[in-house]
């Protein structure tokens, strides 16, 4: 089934809309104003049979300049298109502008028609000779260079089977839009039907879009729920799946008319974020007055959406007419885009004979971080966006995304890759380094470069801390945590540990975290300090100091008690049972002995039991009574423990 989206292009009043009723028998003009001017003012829609089969939309657009934001919004997912011309007028400024739209827009097939035909016996037999003439001129350099030029007339019905048939054959040699990467549908039309409630329309520029689905709407209030698909509809017949390239309309229950409007567009929940910073690539128009420079503000149309953008060059002062850059665009309201997504730039001004289009480009990043212009890194990242392969695309965006990865399914939004596409990029990309799945549930991702700097921090932090505390066995696990940045991942944190354990540039042990060679320092003062705590905790039995008592008893200071602690336990020799409290490994391991024999005889203990057990009060039993649980000697039961691996419920 055929996938094609026509358009109609041209000066106000050469007859697109009536060539439009004349190919469909659809009056495009449905507004009031409309009919009572003459003038197409808003989008017009039908579909055209075309011969040998297949359905294409067709988009009718207005022609006149104070309209050419409407005129963007129907071009922007246009196969084809049609450049009206009408034979009493020739080529005018709108013809112009609205040709450089669909080229800066990426359309790549057309033909002219030469509207009111029946006019030309009139106006001389050489006239039509000079008119082919001056289109060939407009439309030299450009993807109608060479297109058929076929006149035509509405009124007489001249010449419109063979503009037909050349659109059927246009129509066969369109590459298809991709129906299996992510979902993006620009909406330019939203209205509601009694009955059935919000309906918006558009055309569907990738992926596929089924009954029943959840949407979501982009850019839209914070909080809003997602969306369902009630009906769908494909040139005015219902459907059970529209598919990129198609003019879809959307039923969305739950939704008022007033909060959609043209502009947005509907997506999958977390495929594409909104987007205030795109990374593009844009292309100056030949025909400008003077260079494009930095920082220069004009209106974006992109999609269906016009916001205003400040243009951030990054790799030049300024844009010489005719020339292409890499840019940034700085946008004074979120939009919904995918990289990729062809848009243009007007200024405030009207070019000389054409219209104030002045600029236009494609999408290469969206939600891209704010970049500053010049950087080394920032440029290698925008070129391999412009120019690289998949997996250089994906890469970049990986290395852009920095310690907080990116999921799989933000990535086939950002990559405007299928899911296949993605996974087999992916795939590659880990067989050489170059990105690390972090959470193989969640399918997070972190470019290789990012975990290898994020590694050596680690690896550098264990060597600051060996430095600093030459007594200690090694650095925390959790204070080497923290030096990754808060926007990790939870998760890469062990993932990197344990690479860099298998990798012998750390070794594990317990909660300490150490270099290989790290021996601790035995000096005489460290280790008589060290004696002194231990014989503390081996005094006291089973109701030893706590932390706060032994600086005093030892005759030190609270830092020197708390690394003396640290070595002991690293050793083997204490065991901390709560931040507080420490006790005598030998003297601990008795009370082990003494409490699983007990549990052996008996089939529980009491807490009452257990305080006799220890003989001590509870600041000592409790805290006794929970580390047995968390080693998983016992269990508790209600109001008593029983031995682990004995409770029958």
């Amino acid at each position: 089934m055929l996938r094609v989206v026509i358009g109609t292009a041209g000066h106000v009043d050469h007859g697109k809309t009536a060539l439009v009723k004349a190919l469909t028998g659809i009056d495009t003009d449905r507004l009031a104003e409309e009919r009572r001017r003459g003038i197409t003012i808003e989008l017009g829609f039908a579909h055209l049979a075309l011969p040998g089969g297949g359905v294409a939309g067709l988009v009718d657009v207005p022609g006149h300049e104070r309209f050419v934001r409407s005129m963007a919004a129907g071009a922007s997912g246009l196969d084809l298109v049609i450049l009206v011309v009408a034979a009493d007028e020739g080529v005018m400024p709108q013809t112009r502008e609205h040709l450089d739209i669909c080229r800066l827009l990426g359309v790549q097939r057309g033909l002219v028609a030469i509207t009111k035909s029946d006019l030309l016996p009139g106006l001389g037999a050489e006239w039509l000779p000079l008119l082919t003439t001056e289109v060939a001129a407009a439309t030299a350099g450009t993807f109608l260079e060479g297109a058929p030029v076929l006149p035509c007339s509405t009124v007489t019905g001249e010449g419109l089977e063979s503009l037909c048939a050349a659109l059927g054959r246009l129509a066969a040699e369109v590459k298809p839009r991709p129906a299996d990467g992510p979902l993006l549908l620009p909406i330019d039309r939203a209205f509601s039907l009694k009955g059935f409630g919000t309906v918006v329309t558009g055309t569907l520029l990738s992926g596929s879009l089924a009954e029943g689905e959840q949407l979501a709407l982009l850019p839209a209030a914070p909080g809003r729920a997602p969306l369902r698909v009630r009906t769908l509809q494909v040139h005015g017949a219902p459907q059970k799946q529209a598919l990129a390239g198609q003019r879809t309309a959307v039923n969305l229950p739950g939704l008022e008319a007033g909060e959609a409007w043209r502009g947005q567009a509907l997506t999958r929940a977390g495929e594409l974020p909104p987007s205030s910073l795109l990374d593009v690539e844009v292309t100056l128009l030949a025909a400008a007055p003077r260079a494009l420079r930095h920082r220069a503000r004009l209106l974006l149309h992109l999609g269906t959406a016009q916001v205003q953008a400040t243009v951030s060059l990054q790799d030049r002062p300024e844009l010489a007419p005719g020339g292409t850059a890499l840019a940034q665009l700085r946008l004074a309201e979120p939009v919904a885009a995918l990289p990729g997504q062809r848009f243009i730039l007007r200024g405030f001004a009207k070019l000389d004979g054409r219209g104030a289009t002045l600029a236009g480009g494609r999408v290469l990043s969206v939600a891209a971080p704010r970049r500053r212009r010049g950087r080394a890194e920032s440029l290698a990242q925008l070129a391999a966006l412009a120019g690289g392969g998949v997996d250089a695309r994906l890469a970049a965006l990986l290395a852009m995304a920095g310690p907080a990865g990116l999921g799989a399914g933000a990535l086939v939004g950002r990559a405007a890759l299928s899911a296949r596409a993605l996974e087999e990029s992916l795939g590659r990309l880990s067989a050489r380094g170059e990105a690390l799945l972090v959470d193989r549930e969640a399918r997070t991702w972190v470019a290789g470069a990012v975990a290898d700097l994020l590694a050596a921090r680690l690896v550098a932090g264990v060597e600051a801390h060996h430095r600093r505390h030459p007594l200690e066995a090694g650095m925390g696990r959790e204070a080497l945590r923290g030096l990754l940045p808060p926007v990790a991942d939870p998760r890469l944190f062990q993932r990197l540990l344990t690479r860099l354990a298998d990798a012998g540039q750390l070794a594990v042990e317990g909660d300490r975290v150490r270099r290989p060679g790290h021996r601790v320092a035995n000096t005489s003062a460290g280790s008589a300090l060290e004696e002194r705590v231990a014989a503390e905790l081996r005094g006291g039995g089973l109701t030893p100091p706590l932390l706060g008592e032994l600086p005093a008893r030892c005759s030190c200071t609270p830092a020197e008690v708390a690394e003396a602690l640290k070595l002991l336990v690293a050793a083997g020799r204490a065991v901390r049972v709560t931040p507080e409290l420490h006790y005598d490994a030998g003297v601990l391991s008795g009370l082990t002995e003494r409490l699983v024999a007990w549990l052996r005889e008996r089939p529980r203990i009491t807490t009452q039991e257990f305080k006799e057990l220890v003989g001590a009060t509870r600041k000592h039993v409790i805290p006794l009574a929970e580390y047995f649980d968390r080693e998983r000697v016992t269990l508790r039961v209600g109001d008593h423990r029983v031995l682990r691996g004995q409770a029958k419920g």
